[in-house]
């Protein structure tokens, strides 16, 4: 078992510790019934739970050339900040007196901004070349962007620390359990068939003292800047059309983030799955939010 101290655990250590700073209806076709357990949400939509994975699928093959420019199109730029804050605040890296690596798997992380920016912090903050990093997508076309993304910046480009593995977060069938330190997911998990099912998954592959640590966009609890911000979800759609030739997308991208739970509904979510010492931070008055839970 892990514990929350020494090396792998000093990484640990220091963030368990800033914890404690505030931190359907039935529808019918003409030959089937279907009920509720059969369906869930595709954005605004009811469908199949079957049919799902693959809208899902379809929605990122489309952004998947122009995911940066998707990110910067639905959070104004300010994703890059959020993402810097994700990864300085979680602060994770072998520590210099430890005989361990750490092992990381970044969920939904095929772009691979998240997966590299926390090798890199490791290794700048920590001089830590030797931690593993699993990134993993549903789709396909995601991971071939990350190996782009790798290639271009000449590091992590066959690097035997680092696997794309094209996996299921629901079920992540290749990956062992109680065998991660870290497991991320960056605005990727609203889209999961089964969200519960998701961080039970994360729960069973982390070791005992691991970290669950998610970036998602969530609920802005100000009146007046939900309104403002609402009124700019609208015209979403209308930018993706002109910056991606894709308004579909941009609207389902839109509609998800407002099916999405709020803070304390995750949180109880991420409780149920087994989860303790869970919290969260808003960030840009809740626009979206870092989440937390270890695993004892």
């Amino acid at each position: 078992m892990i514990r929350i101290t020494g090396i792998r655990g000093c990484a640990k250590a220091s963030f368990r510790k800033s914890l404690q700073v505030p931190l359907l209806r039935k529808f019918s076709t003409t030959n089937t019934k279907f009920t509720e357990a059969s369906t869930t949400h595709f954005g605004s939509k009811t469908v199949l739970k079957e049919d799902k994975e693959k809208l899902v699928g379809n929605v990122f093959s489309s952004v998947a050339s122009k995911y940066d420019v998707m990110n910067d199109v639905m959070s104004l730029g300010i994703h890059r900040l959020w993402k810097d804050h994700f990864i300085n605040k979680l602060d994770a890296g072998k520590r210099p007196n430890s005989t361990e690596p750490l092992h990381f798997i970044d969920v939904a992380g095929g772009s691979g901004d998240i997966a590299f920016g926390l090798l890199d912090h490791a290794e700048k903050q920590f001089h830590d070349v030797e931690s593993t990093m699993d990134i993993v997508d549903i789709n396909p076309d995601m991971l071939k962007e990350g190996e782009k993304r790798a290639l271009e910046q000449g590091k992590y480009y066959n690097d035997p620390r680092v696997r794309f593995l094209v996996q299921n977060g629901e079920k992540l069938d290749a990956i062992e359990s109680n065998t991660k330190d870290i497991y991320t997911v960056s605005f990727g998990i609203r889209n999961f068939t089964n969200i519960q099912a998701g961080l039970n998954t994360a729960y069973r592959v982390l070791k005992p003292g691991g970290i669950f640590y998610c970036l998602e966009f969530s609920k802005i609890e100000n009146p007046l800047i939900d309104f403002t911000y609402q009124q700019w979800s609208k015209v979403l759609p209308v930018m993706g059309s002109i910056v991606a030739n894709d308004y579909d997308s941009y609207k389902y991208l839109v509609e998800s983030i407002q099916r999405f739970p709020n803070q304390e509904t995750f949180k109880s979510m991420i409780e149920q799955a087994g989860f303790k010492s869970c919290g969260y931070e808003s960030l840009t008055f809740g626009v979206c939010a870092i989440h937390w839970g270890v695993k004892v």
